[in-house]
C-alpha cells in the first residue's frame, strides 16, 4: 500500500469522525432539551450514555456508512445522518452491556457506566446493574427511533430501521456465542467465526454499508452476499487482529497489560492457537493459566514464550493477512459497478487496518 494511500485513508477517517462527534453531541443536546419526567434518575441515565458516546472511538462505522453512499453519488445524501447517530447509539448499547456482562470497570479511560452507577449508589449493586442495564436499552431504542426521522422517503426509512433492527438481533446472538465459546470443548474455527460475524461484522461493517447504500437509492439485496462475505472476512480479520495484540502487544501499544483474554479466562483466537499448538505439559500450563482469573504478568509472559516458541504470533499474523487480503479482493470486484475512489477506501482499508498490528 502506497504512502499516498494511507494518507488518504486516515485523513478520509479522521474527517468522518471530527464531523460525525460534533453531530453526536448536538443530538444529546436536543434530547436533554426535551421535556423529561420529575426525575433524578431519567436525566443521569442521559448523562451516562451520553458521556459513554461521546468518550471517544475511532467512528470506523461512520466511515464505512459514509464511503458506502459514496460508491453510488459524490453527492450529499440525506439520512446519513441520522444512519450514522443509529449506528453509534447501538454501538454505545453493546458497550454498556458488554462491560456489564464482563463486569469491567473501565471503558476508553474511563469508569464504565456499570461501574460509574456502583460508584454513585455503594451497597446497591443489584440498583446500579438494574440502572445500568436501562441505560444500554435506552441506547438501543434511541438507534431504532432517530431512523425514524430521516429525512429519506417513507420505504427508504422502513428498510433502514430494518436493517438496524436486524444488526441489533444479530449483536445480541452474537454476544450469547461469546459466552458458549467460553464453556464445554474447546471451540472449532468455525464457532469462533460465528462468534466475529454475529458480534462484530453484523452491525460493525455490514449494517453500514446497507444503510449508506439504502440512502443513496440504491437497493443493498441485490448484492447481499458479497457484501456479507466482505463484511465477515473485515470483522474475522479485525478480530484475530485484536486478539493477536491482546496476547503479544507491548503494554505501550497495547495502552494496558497484555494477556486480558488470557486472564479472563477467554477462549479467544489467539488463546485458542496457543492451546491447538501444545501439548503435554505446554498445554497443561496454558490451560492452568487460563482457568486461573488474574493470573501474574510472569505467567502471561511464559504463555507469550510458549507461543512464539511453536510460531502462533506468525500463524495469527498471516491470518489477519489473509484476511484482509480476501476481503481487498471481494471490494476489487466491484470495480467498473460502483465508484472508483469509494471502492478503492473498501478495497485498502482491510489491508491499512490488519498493517496496524502487522
Amino acid at each position: 500500500m502506497t504512502v499516498e494511500i494511507t494518507a488518504d485513508i486516515h485523513a478520509r477517517l479522521a474527517g468522518y469522525r471530527d464531523r460525525f462527534d460534533a453531530v453526536f453531541a448536538r443530538y444529546f443536546d436536543t434530547l436533554a432539551q426535551q421535556r423529561l419526567p420529575r426525575s433524578t434518575f431519567v436525566p443521569e441515565a442521559l448523562e451516562l450514555v451520553r458521556d459513554m458516546s461521546l468518550r471517544g472511538g475511532k467512528r470506523l462505522r461512520v466511515a464505512l456508512l459514509y464511503e458506502a453512499a459514496r460508491l453510488v453519488t459524490p453527492d450529499p445524501v440525506p439520512g446519513l445522518e441520522e444512519a450514522a447517530l443509529s449506528i453509534e447509539l447501538l454501538q454505545t448499547h453493546g458497550l454498556i452491556h458488554d462491560d456489564i456482562i464482563d463486569d469491567s470497570p473501565v471503558r476508553r479511560g474511563a469508569s464504565s457506566v456499570y461501574y460509574a452507577y456502583r460508584d454513585r449508589y455503594p451497597g446497591r449493586e443489584q440498583t446500579a446493574l438494574g440502572l445500568a442495564v436501562l441505560a444500554g436499552d435506552l441506547a438501543a431504542f434511541w438507534s431504532v427511533q432517530v431512523l425514524m426521522s430521516a429525512p429519506v422517503p417513507r420505504e427508504a426509512r422502513q428498510a433502514m430501521a430494518a436493517v438496524q433492527a436486524t444488526a441489533g438481533a444479530d449483536t445480541v446472538v452474537g454476544q450469547v456465542l461469546d459466552l458458549e465459546r467460553d464453556f464445554g470443548p474447546l471451540p472449532d474455527r468455525e464457532a469462533l467465526d460465528a462468534v466475529s460475524e454475529y458480534k462484530s461484522a453484523r452491525y460493525s461493517v455490514l449494517a453500514p454499508l446497507q444503510l449508506g447504500l439504502l440512502a443513496a437509492g440504491a437497493d443493498p439485496a441485490d448484492h447481499h452476499e458479497e457484501l456479507a462475505r466482505y463484511a465477515r472476512l473485515v470483522g474475522v480479520s479485525g478480530q484475530l487482529r485484536d486478539d493477536y495484540l491482546d496476547l503479544f502487544a507491548d503494554t505501550a501499544t497495547l495502552g494496558k497489560a497484555a494477556g486480558t483474554d488470557l486472564r479472563s479466562g477467554r477462549r479467544s483466537y489467539a488463546v485458542c492457537a496457543v492451546l491447538a499448538a501444545t501439548a503435554d505439559q505446554e498445554r497443561a500450563f496454558v490451560e492452568a493459566a487460563l482457568t486461573a482469573p488474574g493470573c501474574p504478568p510472569e505467567t502471561v509472559e511464559q504463555v507469550q514464550r510458549i507461543a512464539r516458541r511453536h510460531g502462533v504470533d506468525q500463524q495469527l499474523r498471516a491470518d489477519i493477512r489473509q484476511n484482509a487480503e480476501g476481503a481487498a479482493a471481494v471490494a476489487a470486484g466491484w470495480r467498473g459497478r460502483w465508484r472508483e475512489d469509494a471502492v478503492e477506501f473498501f478495497e485498502y482499508l482491510p489491508l491499512w487496518a490488519a498493517e496496524r498490528a502487522l
